[in-house]
């Protein structure tokens, strides 16, 4: 998905809240800022990715403020009140693969810079799919010999569990995390800090520390896990962004919400809506 007018705000509003959570130092804090809008006013293109450039943006932070993880306390966070919600969440129908996918959705919803009772109140939500090719990944998903799971957030790792139990039970599911930290995409360090190493099976990283996935700096060994999984679950926004790039070949899965209008837009549905696409 290529850049929008629209992402240009998005992108500013990451520079800030970025170098705001890496330092306090109000001068590193601003030099931080200065250098991530020039990146952005100098790379700004409609035939880019927004990925590249906010990984880039995320460099320049990290470099400048010397903190390798800006977003470990809200993290943590996270993984903390996931735990309690996931918790407090049950599924109606566990061997059923629709709940548990609503559940994974759900999950995708929640954004930890709201407190806490307004995240309560969003998981009451339904999940109703504007698109809903759950079935047919159910079909192809009984004739796979390996699935690859694209984990997104840090929190969302108790709301992947329900439907990584659930394809196991046909496929062998390997998850891949982040090689270190970006924005508050899980990484492994984080699924220990959860710990769920055990309970999630093989765990890959993307070799990355990238929004979404750009393949030019992910590792032999994910790109060779990709080749090879006849699926690809991919999990929230920023994989479509980054992998709806990629022909359309009936391998992999989104599960996300349109939480932005450029990726609604790119998806030809209402903002908010919630999508299970098989492309």
């Amino acid at each position: 998905m290529k850049l929008s007018e629209d992402c240009y705000e998005c992108l500013r509003k990451l520079a800030y809240q970025a170098a705001g959570l890496a330092t306090d130092d109000e001068q590193i804090k601003a030099r931080a800022i200065g250098e991530s809008l020039k990146i952005l006013e100098a790379e700004f293109s409609d035939d880019k990715v927004s990925i590249a450039i906010a990984t880039k943006i995320h460099d320049v932070i990290k470099r400048i403020t010397q903190n390798p993880d800006p977003y470990r306390e809200m993290k943590d966070k996270e993984i903390a009140i996931a735990r309690k919600l996931a918790g407090e969440t049950r599924l109606e129908h566990e061997s059923d693969f629709g709940d548990c996918l609503r559940l994974a959705a759900l999950g995708n919803t929640i954004d930890f810079f709201r407190p806490l009772d307004v995240i309560k109140r969003g998981m009451k939500g339904e999940v109703s799919f504007a698109v809903d090719d759950s079935k047919q990944f159910e079909a192809r998903l009984k004739d796979a010999s390996r699935v690859l799971y694209l984990a997104d957030n840090a929190g969302e790792v108790f709301f992947d569990l329900p439907p990584i139990r659930w394809m196991r039970q046909f496929v062998p599911v390997v998850y891949a995390v982040k090689a270190s930290p970006v924005q508050n995409d899980v990484t492994l360090e984080d699924v220990r800090r959860a710990r769920l190493e055990f309970d999630l099976g093989e765990i890959i990283t993307t070799g990355t520390a990238t929004p979404g996935i750009d393949f030019s700096l992910a590792s032999a060994q994910f790109k060779h896990e990709f080749a090879i999984s006849d699926l690809i679950f991919a999990k929230g926004m920023g994989y479509y962004e980054s992998l709806s790039e990629l022909p359309a070949e009936g391998k992999i899965f989104y599960c996300l919400m349109a939480k932005c209008q450029p990726v609604a837009d790119s998806l030809k549905l209402p903002l908010n809506s919630y999508v299970a696409m098989l492309q």
